[in-house]
């Protein structure tokens, strides 16, 4: 039977995500599977949204409420911005895509790094624009190139700020300079996933650029530091013009009711925060002083992970990582990341890629 697709949908790879671990548990009867592939928490989720979830069985018949109005005020409280100025993402990828659906007519174009997060130029593609990558330098953004690169067809321009896969930092110097020079009519997605383990005090403050009415969305997530990966919930804060468009596209009901429960109370739970940033601290230390101890080069993290060059085959290396019961991420040629995970994890971490190196 023949499939009329668009030559743009069949352009795009499914995207991969970190192998499960009850996965590699079957595929290779291992009993311990330690996975430090998908930066998520490794402490788990905040115990008081945990604790919130209790109840919660009497209302899962019930639709959601669509408007997550709870959730909303709360994160307006947080950030001193109004609720009309807060969207609910099913995880901050979504909304990606809502603004991809909503300011992209076919050709339009948006600008993006070359290696950064993935879904950035699968979203553009789906919705039939073009996406324009502009190399790193030094595994960085390059923000003066993504200015140069903005045409009258740009609409978009991504920014992942502690970038994902290399977890570089862009400073708020930097970011002012790119500000004034892109125009008032793109759309600048500043999307922050990991900003609550950013140690960098130059780190700048994006919120401020939509509170002063510039064209801007700043993505957050409860997917990573608050543990909350499983229900999937993220957020944009933008101007109440571009939310109020990108609710016309948004799903109804695509925060469901358990997401609202938990995210409500981790946002409160400061010291789970506060120790979940020790934690990955102090293992970030512990890795990267592993690393250079087998002389492997990182590149400088303001994340929960560590991009490393095992200056071989990457593939290679990823593959015997899960013989090992190691679930790392394979990026890109020599490349892999890991995410900072417990100091027992950490140093099995270690002691597997010891072993595969020699």
């Amino acid at each position: 039977m023949t499939l009329h697709v668009h030559p743009d949908i069949q352009s795009l790879s499914p995207y991969v995500p970190g192998k499960p671990i009850d996965e590699l548990q079957r595929e290779l009867g291992l009993t311990r599977v330690i996975k430090l592939a998908s930066n998520e928490n490794p402490l788990g989720p905040s115990p008081k949204a945990v604790a919130a979830l209790a109840g919660a069985n009497d209302t899962l018949h019930r639709y959601p409420d669509g408007g997550a109005y709870r959730l909303r005020q709360a994160i307006a409280d947080r950030w001193k911005v109004t609720s009309e100025q807060v969207i609910l993402g099913n995880g901050s990828d979504e909304i990606l895509g809502l603004l991809a659906r909503t300011f992209l007519a076919p050709g339009d174009e948006a600008v993006m790094a070359d290696h950064t997060f993935v879904i950035y130029k699968m979203e553009v593609t789906a919705a039939h624009g073009t996406p324009v990558v502009v190399p790193l330098v030094n595994w960085t953004h390059n923000l003066e190139a993504m200015a140069q690169a903005i045409t009258p067809r740009t609409k978009l321009l991504f920014i992942c700020n502690p970038n994902n896969p290399t977890g570089t930092m862009v400073s708020a110097e930097a970011i002012r300079r790119l500000m004034a020079k892109v125009p008032d009519d793109v759309i600048v997605v500043f999307d922050e996933a990991y900003f609550e383990y950013v140690r960098d005090p130059q780190f700048p403050d994006t919120i401020a650029y939509v509170k002063a009415g510039r064209n801007a969305i700043v993505l957050r997530t409860f997917s990573k530091i608050y543990g909350l990966a499983g229900l999937r919930v993220g957020y944009g804060i933008s101007t109440p013009e571009i939310t109020n468009f990108l609710n016309r596209v948004r799903p109804p009901f695509n925060a469901n009711s358990l997401a609202q429960r938990a995210a409500l109370a981790a946002l409160g739970d400061d010291e789970h925060v506060a120790k979940s940033r020790a934690v990955n601290a102090a293992g970030m230390e512990q890795v990267g002083n592993g690393l250079r101890a087998l002389g492997v080069t990182s590149v400088p993290s303001e994340a929960n992970f560590l991009y490393f060059d095992v200056n071989r085959d990457g593939r290679q290396v990823f593959e015997a990582m899960l013989r090992e019961g190691i679930i790392v991420r394979h990026i890109d040629g020599t490349m892999l990341r890991v995410t900072i995970g417990q100091s027992d994890e950490n140093t099995a971490f270690l002691q597997a890629l010891k072993k595969v190196l020699m």
